[in-house]
């Protein structure tokens, strides 16, 4: 479970601070799916990195089972993102010259798993999102779509407890962004991970079961009962 408490992120920009976290207090339950949305330069990016360990609050703290990601030292901040944090981003960030195998063992190496069983668990991550037949395939060699779906067992090869989503479907057209979804509440289903998603798309964001908004640092929950009770 996360417990966010005071969480305050400021930056300059030349003489101006910008207050991108205003104080902010929120939980996420073990399983929780939730959206976080708001406009452009509202801290939705900001709070994902929080809650990913990828940047560190200028006040307050951001707890995981009860450990504060915030004032933890870089070594055991690095090694929980290697073992409990899955992340999807809306550029991929594959690897252009690896092939999807290759690339989603990439995030088993922090781990120190024998090759073979590197191989092994890339290939079922694979197999998992329907790409069973490319693992021998470069990123050039795969539509949008598909190299979405790599990324996406990139991010759960290790079988975290958290998985953080940052407009995972902003580069795909409708169709597509449909696809991905499913795959990705497919898995969170499956593995009963902790799922939160940054996203513009108004249409997924209704879908959720948690909606937090952010405008100018400060959030605002709203539950989705309907979709709660359609999990």
């Amino acid at each position: 479970m996360y417990q966010l408490k005071g969480v305050t992120k400021q930056y300059r920009r030349g003489k101006d601070t910008v207050n991108a976290l205003a104080g902010v207090d929120l939980t996420i339950g073990d399983g929780d799916r939730l959206v976080i949305q708001g406009p452009t330069g509202g801290g939705k990016s900001t709070l994902l990195q929080m809650l990913g360990g990828l940047d560190r609050p200028t006040a307050g703290s951001v707890e995981l089972d009860g450990t504060d990601l915030a004032s933890l030292p870089e070594a055991r901040l690095t090694r929980v993102r290697a073992e409990s944090i899955g992340f999807v981003f809306q550029s991929f960030n594959l690897i252009p010259t690896l092939t999807a195998q290759e690339n989603v063992e990439t995030a088993l190496v922090p781990l120190g798993l024998k090759a073979g069983t590197r191989r092994e668990r890339a290939a079922e991550a694979l197999r998992s999102v329907g790409l069973g037949e490319r693992t021998g395939h470069l990123p050039s060699e795969l539509s949008g779509g598909q190299q979405q779906r790599v990324a996406i067992a990139r991010a759960l090869v290790k079988n975290p407890k958290v998985l953080l989503a940052d407009e995972p479907t902003g580069n795909l057209d409708e169709s597509m962004r449909d696809e991905i979804m499913e795959v990705l509440e497919t898995q969170w289903k499956e593995h009963g991970l902790t799922f939160v998603m940054v996203t513009h798309d108004s249409a997924l964001a209704k879908k959720a079961p948690r909606l937090a908004t952010i405008r100018k640092g400060r959030i605002t929950v709203t539950e989705n009962e309907a979709a709660a009770k359609a999990r």
